[in-house]
């Protein structure tokens, strides 16, 4: 009979451990650390608040899709502290762009992003610092890589240290051909902290992932795309036309309407960071979502499950 209990009582625990998870997944605004982590969010804001430069600019289409550009040319749209709060800032929008299908992300002036500016690092020194911001970007770039819309990062240039770890939030990566993208944190003395280890992990597996980090290796297009890194090359590296060669790669992903494009993202979500169970009853309450609404009776209307 104690054995009995024991194994319910487990039962029970998992039950309500996995069921925590699917909620700190899918309610929005949710982040990963907090004050329980040692995490002071408004005392990181006050500090990175003091590294100005650059900005984070979103630009939402009536066609869905939003563009984020990376703008502090001048460093190569290196991440300034005030750079980092706008990233936040943005995200926060973009959870609440219900008209949203798709997102990319971009560097101004043709280049993607040189990471972190070097004034911020070296006047936020201790190892609690750096902690501190590691916790910031993380909650900022999981919440962004949660987001409801399918995301492309555009690399034209360098995507170097942090801007290589912001590449690995996106759902995919387009290169332009004579694009590089370097985690060269090894060099520095340090390890991304941005998340960029774990979802390199992901992206490529152990094995490539553990070359490129401890190799620092300079990743050219044809070698990112040799690596799965990348999903496509493109034909242009001109600022303008790539940026339209990203938007019609894109659309091919985004047909259809909103809520079944942001039901699906969702739902690759949930597979992707919970357990078997949890996904698939997520998976369940996704399609409650979409059974039955106008899209769906608009297609059985049509008497046809897909065009051929």
């Amino acid at each position: 009979l104690c054995l009995k209990k024991k194994k319910m009582a487990k039962s029970l625990l998992k039950t309500s451990s996995l069921s925590g998870r699917t909620k700190l997944l899918h309610q929005t605004g949710l982040s990963l650390y907090s004050t329980s982590h040692g995490f002071y969010e408004e005392e990181v804001k006050k500090k990175l608040q003091q590294f100005p430069g650059g900005s984070i600019d979103l630009q939402k289409e009536d066609s869905g899709i939003g563009i984020l550009t990376l703008n502090n040319p001048s460093k190569m749209n290196a991440f300034s502290g005030v750079m980092m709060l706008q990233l936040l800032e943005k995200v926060i929008e973009l959870e609440n762009w219900t008209e949203g299908k798709g997102l990319i992300v971009r560097g101004a002036k043709n280049t993607f992003s040189s990471g972190s500016d070097l004034n911020a690092v070296k006047s936020l020194g201790t190892p609690e610092d750096g902690m501190a911001v590691c916790m910031f970007m993380q909650n900022t770039l999981t919440r962004f890589m949660r987001l409801p819309l399918i995301s492309v990062a555009l690399v034209q240039g360098w995507a170097l240290g942090g801007g290589a770890e912001f590449t690995t939030a996106c759902d995919f990566r387009l290169m332009t051909p004579e694009s590089k993208i370097r985690f060269v944190h090894k060099e520095m003395g340090i390890i991304p902290s941005w998340g960029g280890t774990t979802r390199l992990v992901e992206i490529i597996g152990s094995r490539q992932a553990l070359k490129v980090l401890s190799g620092a290796l300079k990743l050219d297009s044809k070698y990112a795309l040799h690596i799965g890194m990348v999903e496509e090359v493109l034909q242009s590296s001109d600022e303008t036309k790539s940026l339209e060669e990203a938007q019609e790669w894109l659309k091919q992903f985004i047909q259809g309407p909103p809520e079944v494009i942001r039901a699906l993202k969702k739902s690759v979500c949930s597979g992707r960071e919970l357990y078997l169970e949890e996904a698939l009853q997520n998976e369940r309450d996704l399609l409650g979502t979409v059974w039955g609404g106008p899209a769906n009776l608009e297609a059985i209307a049509k008497k046809g499950k897909f065009n051929k």
